[in-house]
């Protein structure tokens, strides 16, 4: 395990350990920041891609074409 990828599960752990209101408290304030809001949807809308049968499409391809869209406007 890399030490990016164990920061991760130290921080994952936290939050799973938190109670219901506070993991809400925590996530209003993440997507409440719109880079980070944006950042998260395009990390879901890859994983979907992902799943999804066709042409293979890297991050610098998908980043380049989502440039063009409308959302980061």
């Amino acid at each position: 395990m890399t030490t990016t990828q164990a920061t991760a599960e130290v921080f994952f752990t936290a939050f799973k350990s938190l109670r219901n209101i506070e993991k809400e408290a925590f996530l209003e304030k993440v997507l409440g920041d719109a880079a980070t809001r944006h950042d998260i949807i395009d990390i879901a809308l890859i994983e979907d891609a992902k799943k999804v049968k066709g042409k293979p499409m890297g991050a610098k391809e998908y980043f380049a074409m989502r440039k063009k869209t409308t959302l980061h406007k």
